[in-house]
């Protein structure tokens, strides 16, 4: 699709990049509550850092553009969900008592 925009007045070319830059905003709000929806409160997730590497926290809270963490030293931050990176929890080891030879129930 081409759009000539050579016949645009100033005031037309002003109105068209309103509406532009309204539409954008809109399909990244999308797109970011589709990258949060991927989460819930109390998932352990992981985040990288300029100055202070990679950090680890929980989900506290949903915030209209980011998600508040809770590192595991303490500290909050407020972080775009697409940053985000989901930690995988170890398996349990199952905690069945064990059977020993020579006792009777």
């Amino acid at each position: 699709m081409k759009i000539d925009i050579e016949s645009f007045s100033y005031e037309e070319l002003l109105e068209l990049n309103h509406i532009i830059v309204e539409r954008l905003k809109f399909l990244d709000s999308v797109n970011n509550h589709q990258k949060m929806m991927q989460f819930c409160p109390g998932d352990k997730v992981s985040f990288d850092t300029p100055n202070q590497g990679r950090q680890t926290g929980t989900i506290a809270k949903f915030n209209k553009k980011t998600v508040t963490i809770i590192t595991d030293s303490g500290r909050k931050w407020n972080v775009s969900p697409h940053l985000l990176t989901k930690t995988i929890k170890p398996k349990l080891v199952s905690k069945k008592p064990r059977k020993i030879a020579g006792l009777k129930k």
